[in-house]
């Protein structure tokens, strides 16, 4: 069988390899650089502006569909765009290996990318679910078959949106920082207030960061803070915040938990960080999926700074994805002879069988591991995916 089903029977492991490079090469020079995001080692993305029946999406593409194989599709979150979001780690060597073998397109939401105009005053932004609904055209626009997205928070819920809408058009989705809920009215005021206090950046970097992470990575946070204000246009901005937080519950639930529940059905990676502000919401997206192919990675940072502090273990993590949906030649030069998956010393790959609220110790009793907020997949005869890395 395939890779994760393997290593699905095998309980629980602790890997270890040893790394051949770093990281994060030169971490405290690009900090002082605060153009890091934005620095790219590509000159072959080609910009689109495609047509969609809710406006304009600015679009940027590297390669060509190759066959039958689906193209790589992201979508950032709230104060960024694709390459405040993305940059870091699709220019990380080993996920440009991966990338070699796949079409890559990153989109950006309406107004969101370096440059754009601003909108008129009276401009109706599109909806959580117009936004999803526009990306039809762009895979129609390039010939894709069927895409793997990779989403990050308000990005996140778009492609599940999608996903949901147009099963068909998605094999896999690879989601950081998704909340699948709605804003109640209590949430909503305190949004508002919030709006009358603080910043547009302050708003979005209390978003992206816990408020540990907020207090204690203060060159990281500036970092942000200085691209979040200069680089998205601020008014286009809070139309995106705005309709992000206005957004609806995801319509999903674990099938068979009631009568014709809706899912995702394509493999799902889902990944959070220690105390990350979606946190809550990543562990209960996880309680409403199919656990048979969901996986569940918990890293030690938030998984926003994650895509730049850590673009190795998610590399790692990714190729691992891809494997199991069959894509065999993604194992990099760290994965060869093994045929596991590889760890950066602190990996921790476990089967869970979790009952619901569930919190389970960390194997080496350091410190607790996220509950998966699962229940119980006895009687089903399933096992949920999870595993845990630390920064």
């Amino acid at each position: 069988g395939l890779l994760l089903q393997e290593m699905t029977m095998a309980g629980l492991h602790e890997l270890r390899f040893t790394e051949e490079k770093p990281l994060l090469r030169g971490q405290d020079a690009e900090l002082e650089n605060s153009d890091v995001f934005l620095s790219t080692v590509d000159t072959d993305w080609k910009e689109h502006d495609i047509e969609t029946p809710y406006g304009l999406l600015h679009v940027v593409i590297r390669g060509s569909p190759k066959g039958n194989r689906p193209a790589i599709l992201t979508y950032h979150d709230v104060g960024l765009n694709h390459k405040l979001c993305f940059n870091t780690f699709f220019n990380y060597e080993d996920m440009q290996e991966i990338t070699k073998h796949f079409v890559v397109c990153h989109v950006d939401a309406p107004g969101q990318q370096a440059g754009a105009s601003q909108f008129p005053q009276g401009y109706q932004y599109p909806s959580m679910d117009q936004l999803a609904a526009m990306l039809p055209s762009v895979v129609q626009h390039f010939g894709f078959k069927y895409v793997i997205g990779i989403g990050v928070g308000a990005g996140a819920y778009v492609l599940a949106k999608f996903a949901l809408i147009f099963p068909d058009l998605v094999e896999g989705l690879v989601l950081m920082n998704i909340d699948p809920n709605g804003k109640g009215w209590i949430d909503w005021a305190a949004a508002k207030l919030s709006g009358l206090t603080s910043t547009l950046p302050d708003i979005v970097l209390s978003h992206l960061f816990s408020q540990e992470e907020l207090m204690n990575n203060t060159e990281l946070v500036q970092s942000y803070r200085q691209q979040i204000g200069s680089v998205v246009n601020q008014f286009n901005l809070q139309l995106f915040l705005n309709m992000y937080n206005s957004r609806r519950d995801l319509d999903i639930n674990r099938p068979g938990t009631v009568p014709n529940a809706k899912t995702l059905r394509c493999p799902v990676m889902l990944v959070v960080g220690d105390n990350a502000p979606a946190e809550e919401g990543v562990v209960e997206c996880n309680s409403k999926l199919d656990p048979t192919n969901t996986t569940f990675l918990k890293v030690g940072c938030s998984a926003r700074p994650a895509l730049s502090l850590l673009p190795g273990k998610l590399t790692e993590a990714f190729k691992y994805f891809l494997q199991g949906m069959g894509y065999s030649e993604c194992r990099g030069r760290a994965w060869a002879g093994a045929g596991l998956l590889p760890s950066a010393s602190m990996t921790r790959l476990a089967r869970s069988r979790t009952a619901s609220l569930t919190s389970a110790s960390s194997v080496d009793g350091t410190r607790p591991r996220a509950c998966t907020h699962s229940e119980s997949t006895e009687a089903m005869g399933q096992i949920n995916h999870t595993m845990e890395v630390s920064c």
